[in-house]
């Protein structure tokens, strides 16, 4: 899967420390792309929209 135009976004929740950090691109049409952000260049994972919504609503969110 090409994800050349992907704009990717760090979680707000990642801090400003570094450490273990997720990217997300949302803006590609039927899928959603997640990365390591310190290997930008490195693997990404893909999920169809229907699987990344199952997803996000099953991780808790920490407080």
């Amino acid at each position: 899967m090409d994800l050349i135009d992907a704009t990717w976004r760090k979680s707000t929740r990642s801090g400003s420390g570094g450490g273990n950090c997720v990217e997300v691109a949302d803006n590609l049409p039927g899928v959603v792309g997640v990365r390591d952000s310190k290997d930008p260049d490195g693997p990404a994972l893909v999920f169809g929209p229907v699987a990344w919504r199952a997803f996000v609503t099953e991780v808790p969110r920490r407080s």
